[in-house]
């Protein structure tokens, strides 16, 4: 059997499609809770897990990412579990690893925004950061994860750590930010911050959760502007504006707001996700995904719009079969009013 294609093989070939929002979905589904958001459910209910990357995979993405968001020793200690670290982390590459045989997908061992870097003690905040993408990136690389995504990050600072633990492993590199406010917290612009770990040597740089279809494609035209290699983009599946550029910023008919437990009036159709996917692809956006709010129906949308018949497509909609909608009701119609005109 030949060895499956790794992320820069598949890169060179064309878009990979990622998916992720597993933290959002399984919240919706009951087995995480807002607010920590932290993975216990990657212990508690693995199957929950390998369900949601099946689904994933059948959808069409190429790859599975281990469900380690926010499962660091800090976040850890705030729910209590700080002693699961370990058996945590390498439970969900195992299980992301398990999914991914099924098919032609990869496995992406994951690291985070930490909360700990801070640019005014740059020296010693780094070197908590460290610890934290160090032994996260270890098990990762020990449990079998072809490539290592650190995402939502806030500063370049913290993105320079996670690249330099990320090629200490000798695993390729995928870095996005998550783009809150107008510029990285450290001050840098966010096309700036991608050109500059582009140059360091990160393999892909761009964007993830934060800014819906809308406000992200906008910012990733200037990032393709001013890098020459790879670029990412995984917007959450919530519609943001201007005036609203991130799902944050989301406020409700009645002044509330709807961040992050009243978003479902936000939410985009799989048409739309499907749409943003045909027109990042024609921006030269190489890894195109979906973060918040994202569930396997988008995710299968996105892959037809870039020309794919995954697993899922099976069960694509056909609506000319629909009773009330398709064509054949036209007929049925026709053929009943005339024998009752008879």
């Amino acid at each position: 059997m030949s060895e499956k294609a790794g992320l820069l093989e598949r890169l060179s070939r064309g878009v990979v499609l990622g998916a992720e929002g597993y933290v959002f979905e399984l919240e919706r589904r009951g087995y995480i809770k807002a607010g920590p958001y932290v993975p216990e459910v990657v212990l508690d209910a693995p199957s929950a897990v390998s369900e949601l990357h099946r689904e994933f995979l059948r959808a069409g993405a190429e790859v599975m990412v281990a469900l380690t968001y926010y499962a660091d020793r800090d976040k850890l200690r705030t729910v209590g579990r700080e002693g699961d670290l370990e058996a945590m982390n390498r439970q969900a590459v195992r299980l992301a690893r398990q999914a991914a045989a099924e098919g032609d997908a990869l496995v992406a061992g994951n690291i985070s925004n930490t909360w700990v870097y801070d640019p005014d003690d740059k020296e010693g905040s780094a070197k908590r950061v460290r610890a934290v993408y160090s032994e996260q990136v270890r098990w990762a690389v020990e449990e079998g994860a072809d490539f290592i995504i650190a995402e939502t990050l806030g500063y370049l600072g913290e993105g320079l750590v996670a690249l330099e633990v990320i090629k200490e492993a000798g695993l390729p590199a995928v870095i996005t930010f998550g783009s809150v406010e107008d510029q990285l917290r450290d001050g840098y612009g966010f096309a700036e911050a991608c050109h500059i770990l582009s140059q360091e040597g990160a393999e892909v740089v761009g964007l993830n959760c934060s800014r819906g279809p809308a406000t992200m494609l906008p910012m990733l035209e200037e990032i393709r502007q001013q890098v020459d290699g790879y670029i990412a983009a995984q917007p959450v599946a919530y519609r943001t504006t201007p005036e609203e550029p991130t799902f944050q910023a989301l406020h409700g008919l009645d002044g509330q707001r709807s961040f992050p437990v009243m978003l479902d009036p936000f939410t985009h159709t799989r048409l739309e996700m499907a749409d943003f996917a045909a027109r990042a692809q024609e921006l030269g956006v190489d890894y195109i995904g979906i973060c918040c709010g994202g569930a396997p129906h988008h995710v299968r949308a996105m892959a037809e719009a870039l020309g794919r018949q995954p697993e899922a497509s099976r069960y694509s909609p056909d609506l000319s079969l629909h009773p009330m909608l398709g064509t054949n009701v036209r007929q049925q119609d026709s053929q009943y009013l005339s024998s009752w005109k008879d």
